[in-house]
C-alpha cells in the first residue's frame, strides 16, 4: 500500500513544504473556529453577570438547566454526527453545522424568557457537538503521530487566546451601555457580536476545511504528499475505512481498557469546566470585584494559559513520552489552586491571592484537550476512533452537565463546597492519568516484544506497519503500531 504513493520519491523538503502549508491555512482556521465555539458557549456566563437573568426572569435552577440541556443535546447527537461526518466531507459538514449554531447564537440577542433559551440553548448544544471530535479527526488525518499534540494544541490555546478579543469587545459594548442606559441593553449586543463572527467563519471553512483529499488548496502532488505522510501513523489515510462501519471494531472499541481512561479523565475535568463555565464569573465577583473588572481581568487568565499552551505544545513536539506528564503538572496545579480558594478566608483582603489561583483554574482543560488529542495519537481502525471519540465527548457532555449542578443557589456567592468537589476531582485526575500511563508503557513493551520475535528487519516491520494500517486494522491489533505518551 505504501508504494502506490511512492514514498521513495518524496523527498524531505517536499514533506516539510506541505506541512508548512498544512500549518499556515488549516491551524489558523482550526483556532479561529475552536475559539468561536468556545466563545459561544461560554459568552453565556458573560452574559449573566450583565443582565441576562433578569431581563429574562429566570429564577432558581433555571439558569444552570440552561447548560444541562446543552450539554444533554451534545451527548444524545454526539454518536449520530460521527456516523455522518464519517460518511460525507467533513470539511463541508462542519462548515453547514457551524452557520447553523452561528444563526441560534444571534437570534438569542433578542430573547425575553427562559423557555426561549431553554430551546436554542439545547438546538446549539446539538450543533457545536461536532467541532471537538471532527477536528481530532481532521489532526489526525493531516499530522504524524509526534506532531498531534503540538497542533492540537495549537487550536485548543484558542478556548483562552481567542478569549481576549472577545472580552475585550465585551467590555466595550458593557461600557457603551453604562453611558448609553436605554440603548440596546450589554448582554444581547454580546450576543449579536457572537452570532455575527460564528457566520463570517462558517463561510470560510466551507472553502478551506477538509482532509487532503477534499480540500481545493493542495495540488495533486501535494495531495500525494500530505497522505504518505500520515501513513507513518499505521492507521491509514484520510479514505481508509470510509465505506462502511465497522460493526467488530464498534463492539472491541469496548473491550479495550483505553476508552475507560479516556473517559472518566475527561469526565473528572469537565466536572471543573462546566462548574466553571457556569458560574466562573460570579466565583470571581463574589471575591469583592466589579462585572467590569471581572471580564477585564479574565485577560491575565487568558495569557496564562495561552503561555502554559505553548509551553506544553513546544515541549511536547521537542520531547517523547511527556504529554502525560504535562497532564499530571495541570490536574495538581488546579487541585492546589481550587484548595486554596475554598480555604481562605472570606474577607476583602483576601481577594487578589483568590483571584491569583483562580487565573491558574485555566489549566483544568489541558487533562481533557491532551486526552482527546491522544486519540489522534493512539487509536487506529475509522470506526473504532469514532467510537471512542463519541464516548469521550459523552464523557465531556455528563462532566459538564454535573459541574453545572455542584453549584448549589443555597452556597451563593461563594460556592465553597462546589470548589472543593472541583479540586477533588482534580486530584483523583492525578491518580487515573498515572495509572493510564503505566498501562500504555506496558502495552508498548508487548507490543515490542511480538515483534522481535518476528525477526523483521525495521524496514520491513515499517512496511507491514503500513499496510495493516491502510487495512483498516485498528491499534490493538496492529502489534507495529506504537502508543504516545
Amino acid at each position: 500500500m505504501g508504494s502506490m504513493f511512492a514514498e521513495d520519491d518524496i523527498s524531505d523538503e517536499e514533506y516539510k513544504r506541505v506541512k508548512r502549508k498544512t500549518d499556515l491555512i488549516l491551524i489558523p482556521l482550526m483556532f479561529w473556529m475552536y475559539g468561536i465555539q468556545q466563545s459561544d458557549k461560554t459568552g453565556l456566563a458573560t452574559m449573566n453577570i450583565f443582565g441576562l437573568q433578569t431581563d429574562t426572569h429566570m429564577h432558581g435552577r433555571e439558569y444552570s438547566l440552561l447548560t444541562v440541556m446543552f450539554y444533554v443535546a451534545y451527548a444524545i447527537f454526539e454518536f449520530p454526527f460521527n456516523y455522518l461526518m464519517q460518511r460525507l466531507n467533513i470539511g463541508k459538514t462542519l462548515a453547514v453545522f457551524m452557520f447553523l449554531w452561528g444563526i441560534v447564537v444571534f437570534v438569542q440577542a433578542f430573547f425575553k424568557t427562559w423557555a426561549e433559551f431553554m430551546v436554542f440553548r439545547t438546538l446549539q448544544g446539538m450543533l457545536e457537538c461536532t467541532i471537538s471530535p471532527g477536528f481530532n479527526i481532521l489532526i489526525a488525518k493531516w499530522y504524524t503521530s509526534r506532531e498531534h499534540s503540538s497542533r492540537a494544541l495549537c487550536f485548543q490555546s484558542a478556548n483562552a487566546l481567542w478569549g481576549i478579543p472577545v472580552n475585550l469587545t465585551f467590555y466595550g459594548v458593557a461600557k457603551y451601555e453604562e453611558h448609553h442606559p436605554g440603548s440596546f441593553r450589554a448582554w444581547r449586543s454580546m450576543s449579536l457580536f457572537l452570532g455575527t463572527q460564528t457566520l463570517i467563519a462558517s463561510v470560510l471553512a466551507w472553502f478551506f476545511l477538509g482532509t487532503p483529499n477534499d480540500v481545493r488548496w493542495l495540488t495533486k502532488r501535494e495531495k500525494v504528499v500530505a497522505q504518505a505522510r500520515v501513513l507513518r501513523n499505521h492507521a491509514g489515510t484520510d479514505k481508509t475505512g470510509t465505506k462502511g462501519w465497522n460493526w467488530d471494531q464498534a463492539w472491541s472499541t469496548f473491550a479495550d481498557p483505553v476508552l475507560y481512561f479516556q473517559f472518566c479523565i475527561t469526565f473528572l475535568a469537565c466536572i471543573v469546566n462546566g462548574a466553571l463555565t457556569t458560574f466562573g464569573t460570579q466565583i470571581q465577583t463574589s471575591f469583592g470585584f466589579s462585572p467590569y473588572q471581572v471580564v477585564l481581568y479574565d485577560n491575565v487568565r487568558n495569557t496564562i494559559s495561552t503561555i502554559w499552551f505553548l509551553i506544553i505544545g513546544i515541549s511536547s513536539t521537542r520531547y517523547l513520552g511527556i504529554r502525560m506528564y504535562w497532564m499530571i503538572v495541570s490536574t495538581a496545579v488546579v487541585f492546589i489552586a481550587m484548595l486554596v480558594i475554598a480555604l481562605l478566608p472570606i474577607e476583602d483582603q483576601y481577594r487578589w491571592p483568590k483571584l491569583g489561583c483562580y487565573w491558574l483554574t485555566n489549566f483544568q482543560v489541558i487533562p481533557s484537550f491532551s486526552a482527546w488529542a491522544l486519540i489522534s495519537s493512539n487509536t487506529a481502525g475509522r470506526t473504532k476512533i469514532s467510537v471512542l471519540s463519541a464516548m469521550v465527548f459523552i464523557a465531556y457532555c455528563t462532566g459538564n452537565i454535573a459541574g453545572s449542578q455542584v453549584m448549589k443557589p443555597k452556597d451563593a456567592p461563594h460556592y465553597v463546597p462546589g470548589v472543593i468537589t472541583m479540586s477533588t476531582t482534580m486530584g483523583v485526575s492525578c491518580l487515573v492519568i498515572t495509572l493510564w500511563r503505566l498501562y500504555l508503557v506496558r502495552q508498548n513493551k508487548k507490543k515490542a516484544e511480538i515483534v522481535a520475535a518476528m525477526g523483521l528487519t525495521p524496514e520491513e516491520a515499517e512496511r507491514r506497519g503500513q499496510e495493516l494500517g491502510a487495512q483498516d486494522v485498528t491499534d490493538v491489533d496492529n502489534p507495529f503500531f506504537r502508543y504516545s505518551m
